[in-house]
């Protein structure tokens, strides 16, 4: 019994939700730093303002993934968490722009990333479920698509409602129109892109899924362990746990005593809680015999994971701490390094806020297009070679910010066509498109083909792990280093993030993928 092979509308219909959680996403990578630095934030402060995004999705993901691995209702099995995540999401789209004052930003942030998560986690699941493997990349390559699709258009209402006359200027402290009004048509899109998916997509039941798996029962071979191993593995956790605890207090007394950045404390308590606390609690679990629950299958399913994905996890760590860091400070590059200025209140902030969303669009439109590209590149090398390539681009493109260091340079016009006019900076997003697309498809196809279809959410879950831990990590130390060796010049973080995801090209070529790419003509 093989999974039907799905036609061109069938896996664009599947797809076709990304295309408005992707603007959400979008938008909220293009203006919540302008959105916090509006209500009064300075710049050393927002790596640790943004730490809610990759901290939701630490949090929610596997347990989202975990949880829809095991459901099965009227819906389906992965789009209740489509329709509640969507839900969510779009009614903090609309509250968020109007936030009064810079905590309650942050807390809807906060509201607006888990709920992100809580619709984006299960589409990841959602191709290995429903497609054949040899499909996989044809599934993740159109999710690039709309990812790029919906974050251009996203990334350039703002550009868009100021071209008509919305006001993109506002009084210290109050969210501008323009932004306003492209977060209310994000919120807008992404209930009715997600709902099309539920009602075009049909998804295969449990009985199903575990009739095309010949290997499905090997999944659960930890329950078949005796008691005597998991007290043993309990008793490694608990020392483990014991010693990150101890390291992450010593930290904590380091950073209190010597005054250094506060956000230096979000790397400090997270080496306390999810290194310290929660292994000492599998611990005690498992020494106690008392290991048949979840938190148990997700500590040791962590622990043992597959090979292919321990290798990709060096490759995303290093992207994921090179995106956040364009993220995050793209925004205070550009308008600083690039238009001179740090006045919220000002033209030039504002013009300088308003090409950071013309960047952020064009790389995601770019993109967009290489997402059909790199499958012919894959073919005809390898997938892993593929993402070098991809990796070193974006890491060179990000980089090359620092070198365009005036609005003359910056702002230079190479050619236009009709409406449409090619800046220097585009130059650069080109990189970083190439680089998006590979890293929204490549890493999920080879793992993909690596996991069993019975625990397919919760290690695509638990693969977000290594999205959002060096999140939290850029959120701890970019703003140090940043202060203490750059003077505050946020552009440095993009010449950080640029040499990061270099590194993170050679890593892919380490990756074990033996997998065959097959293309229709």
């Amino acid at each position: 019994m093989e999974k039907r092979k799905l036609g061109f509308w069938g896996i664009w219909n599947m797809s076709f939700g990304f295309l408005g959680i992707q603007m959400g996403f979008a938008l909220q990578n293009a203006n919540v730093s302008r959105i916090f630095q509006t209500l009064g934030a300075e710049i050393d402060d927002i790596p640790a303002l943004w730490v809610a995004a990759p901290l939701t999705g630490l949090i929610v993901q596997p347990i989202i993934g975990y949880f829809s691995d095991r459901t099965w209702t009227k819906l389906g099995r992965r789009k209740p968490y489509f329709l509640l995540g969507a839900l969510l999401a779009s009614a903090a789209l609309f509250v968020m722009p109007n936030s009064p004052v810079l905590w309650f930003a942050a807390g809807m942030l906060w509201i607006l990333d888990a709920s992100i998560n809580i619709s984006m986690e299960p589409f990841r699941a959602f191709v290995g479920d429903v497609l054949p493997d040899r499909q996989r990349t044809a599934g993740f390559a159109m999710q690039s698509f709309f990812i790029g699709a919906g974050a251009y258009v996203a990334s350039k209402l703002p550009n868009i409602f100021t071209y008509y006359g919305v006001a993109n200027t506002a009084p210290a402290g109050v969210i501008p129109d323009s932004v306003k009004y492209s977060f209310y048509i994000g919120g807008a899109a992404f209930i009715i892109s997600v709902l099309w998916t539920i009602f075009t997509t049909k998804e295969y039941s449990p009985e199903e899924l575990a009739a095309f798996e010949a290997h499905g029962k090997e999944q659960y071979k930890e329950d078949e362990k005796p008691e005597s191993w998991f007290r043993a593995n309990g008793s490694k956790h608990f020392l483990i746990g014991v010693i990150a605890l101890l390291a992450g207090l010593l930290l904590t007394y380091v950073i209190y005593s010597n005054e250094l950045k506060k956000d230096l404390y979000v790397l400090s308590l997270g080496l306390i809680s999810t290194g310290g606390i929660a292994l000492i609690i599998s611990g005690l679990f498992q020494k106690k015999g008392k290991y048949r629950n979840g938190f148990i299958t997700i500590m040791n399913d962590f622990q043992f994971m597959p090979g292919v994905m321990k290798q990709l996890a060096w490759v995303q760590f290093f992207t994921w701490f090179a995106l956040f860091s364009m993220w995050i400070y793209t925004t205070g590059a550009v308008t600083e390094h690039i238009f001179k200025t740090t006045d919220t209140t000002s033209v030039a902030y504002n013009t300088g806020a308003n090409v950071v969303n013309e960047m952020f669009a064009n790389y995601n439109l770019v993109g967009a297009i290489a997402a059909f590209l790199l499958p012919v590149i894959a073919k005809r090398t390898s997938r892993k070679f593929t993402h070098f390539l991809a990796l070193c681009a974006g890491g060179l493109g990000l980089a090359s910010i620092y070198f365009l260091g005036n609005s003359g340079a910056f702002m230079y016009e190479i050619f236009s066509i009709g409406e449409f006019t090619f800046y220097m900076y585009d130059i650069s997003m080109i990189g970083v498109g190439v680089a998006w697309a590979s890293i929204l498809s490549i890493p999920f196809a080879m793992l993909s083909g690596a996991l069993p279809a019975s625990k397919m959410g919760y290690y695509m879950g638990v693969f977000n792990f290594f999205v959002v831990i060096p999140q939290l990590l850029a959120a701890s130390i970019l703003g140090f280093l940043v202060s203490t060796f750059f003077n505050n010049q946020p552009v440095y973080a993009l010449l950080i993030g640029g040499a990061s995801m270099v590194l993170a090209g050679f890593m892919a070529l380490r990756v074990n993928d033996r997998a065959k790419i097959t293309i229709k003509n």
